[in-house]
């Protein structure tokens, strides 16, 4: 998969008009770039809440056509690999054990789960062992046909399509917070969606991670223009505890990767036979819960 195929879904948006937000945490002015020159974007981090944010970014309309392509999971992962969403389902699953066993030993699991952003349902379907009834929601029109198969019910679109008065005792957003143009009111959102005494958990990249820091700007989880925050686990928690959670924690989240997707960084060949081997990687993802009041 070259750069050039990626982008091809990306170029309706490409020629809309680019916007220059303010903070989307503190809504500050106040910013300093960090990591210029990714095409017409750069990374800067709020001078005040010190969250790291896409400057200039796309228009949410344009990124949002861009996600309902049914395309968009097959393309391949940040334009660098051959190795599509589907090809990755074995290391994905694993992870998503891991995450839900970690979560089990910490008393998190039972009764009810929502998963916002559930791409093909891989999540779900592990957590039939921790969870009585399971929910996911996907823009994506191939992912929540295939998630449906893997879940009790998957609405098509985000969590607006959730029925009002339903709540969860758990709900889950990996890798989906990085992509939110108005992160402090999808929280809120998640948060009406929760039982009282239930539990919130989201992940995303770690931009205090050991491999952000050994990769520098060739991170691989800059992504853009998908990616419009980056976050660590102070400034993920603290948009949580702005939203009204208590008891915020992190949680280990160890990530397996095929080692295709792996060596596929670094543009070298892996042998077919071994390209499906699970490599676990420590320090990219970032995951912090909370709980609801009462």
């Amino acid at each position: 998969m070259q750069q050039l195929e990626r982008q091809q879904l990306f170029t309706a948006a490409q020629a809309a008009e680019l916007e220059y937000p303010l903070c989307p945490i503190c809504f500050s002015e106040a910013r300093e770039i960090r990591y210029p020159q990714f095409d017409q974007y750069t990374i800067v981090r709020c001078s005040d809440c010190g969250v790291h944010y896409l400057y200039p970014r796309l228009t949410e309309d344009a990124m949002n056509q861009a996600y309902a392509n049914d395309e968009y999971f097959e393309r391949g992962d940040s334009g660098y690999s051959d190795v599509s969403y589907s090809m990755q389902e074995r290391a994905l699953r694993a992870t998503f054990r891991r995450l839900l066993s970690n979560l089990h030993n910490r008393g998190l699991t039972g009764g009810s789960l929502l998963e916002i952003g559930c791409g093909y349902g891989f999540l779900l379907d592990e957590a039939k062992h921790f969870f009585e009834y399971r929910v996911g929601t996907e823009f994506s029109n191939v992912g929540a046909e295939l998630a449906s198969s893997r879940a009790d019910k998957v609405y098509r679109g985000g969590i607006e399509q959730i029925p009002r008065n339903w709540q969860f005792d758990c709900v889950i957003a990996t890798h989906v917070i990085e992509h939110v143009y108005r992160p402090l009111d999808f929280i809120a959102r998640l948060a009406g969606k929760v039982t009282p005494n239930g539990v919130m958990l989201l992940a995303a990249p770690d931009m205090n991670g050991l491999l952000r820091k050994a990769m520098g700007r060739r991170w691989p989880s800059f992504k853009t223009p998908e990616h419009v925050l980056y976050f660590d686990a102070s400034t993920l928690s603290g948009l949580m505890k702005k939203a009204g959670l208590i008891n915020l924690r992190t949680m280990p989240y160890p990530h397996a990767f095929p080692l295709a997707l792996i060596v596929s960084k670094f543009r070298l060949p892996c042998p077919p036979i071994l390209g499906n081997a699970n490599i676990w990687v420590p320090t990219t993802t970032v995951a912090v819960h909370g709980t609801k009041p009462k």
